[in-house]
């Protein structure tokens, strides 16, 4: 775990005033392992080329994948029957609704010129070679938070070389500053469900608008810096405290993120 010198940046006033996070909205799709376990190659697919051709969106500001591999599974603190088979969860953190039609444009104009996921010499529809989608939605950001023992502030979290991510789908709304104080858990993020659609479904094979259709969730992503596994366990008294209080979870669970030239280092 990371023990840094000097005064938290979310305790300066002066830094605070350089600049805060312009990221307005979380754009988050969970989606269960390959059923033929070609994981590794939609990984490396969308590492090399659909994940960073996105990035030149100008209101897109960072992306964020997650893996989980069985020990995190083992991990889970909570998982609701329409979530358990989530073990991929790609974030985009965006500035503004407005670049949300142009991410769904893009992802249509580089399939029609041939970008499809691994498709080279096999067999079946385009379909078939993604990852089952479980759910997508959008949230706004509603909060952010640092621990201090990290110095960084709270807006630069998503850009902080993590270990491990703990993402939680809950319903109702309660403080996170008991997350942060987790050994293990450098900072938070959360947000609450978009209540109106930005863009309309595509034509295309995905559909882009959210699916999500509860506006009563809430998501948190717990950035770490300590092992994942190890981390969830850590949580796991806090969090049961919490949902005896009357939240109720619908994911709790941990991951590892996924790194360009490592897509294979952690696999369901």
């Amino acid at each position: 775990m990371v023990e840094l010198a000097g005064t938290p940046s979310d305790e300066i006033p002066e830094i605070l005033a350089e600049g805060r996070s312009t990221i307005t909205t979380i754009f988050a799709s969970m989606s269960a392992r390959h059923p033929q376990g070609l994981d590794a190659d939609y990984l490396q697919w969308h590492s090399y080329d659909c994940r960073p051709e996105q990035h030149r969106l100008p209101t897109l500001e960072q992306s964020l994948r997650l893996v989980s591999t069985p020990a995190c599974r083992s991990a889970r603190a909570a998982s609701e029957e329409s979530y358990d088979s989530v073990d991929h969860v790609m974030t985009y953190f965006f500035a503004g609704l407005s670049g949300l039609q142009g991410f769904a444009n893009l992802t249509e104009v580089l399939r029609a010129n041939g970008r499809k996921p691994y498709m080279d010499g096999r067999s079946g529809s385009e379909d078939e070679h993604l990852l089952p989608q479980v759910e997508m939605g959008l949230y706004n950001v509603d909060g952010r938070a640092a621990a201090p023992r990290v110095k960084v502030g709270a807006d630069v979290l998503p850009w902080w070389p993590l270990t491990g991510a703990y993402l939680l789908v809950e319903r109702g709304d309660a403080p996170r500053s008991d997350l942060i104080e987790v050994d293990g858990v450098a900072g938070a993020w959360w947000g609450s469900t978009v209540r109106d659609e930005p863009f309309s479904q595509t034509a295309g094979e995905m559909a882009y608008a959210p699916v999500t259709e509860d506006m009563g969730l809430r998501i948190t992503y717990c950035f770490l810096d300590d092992d994942p596994v190890a981390t969830a366990e850590r949580l796991r008294p806090v969090l049961e405290k919490r949902w005896v209080e009357g939240i109720e979870p619908l994911l709790a669970a941990p991951f590892h993120p996924v790194a360009g030239f490592e897509y294979d280092r952690y696999l369901p």
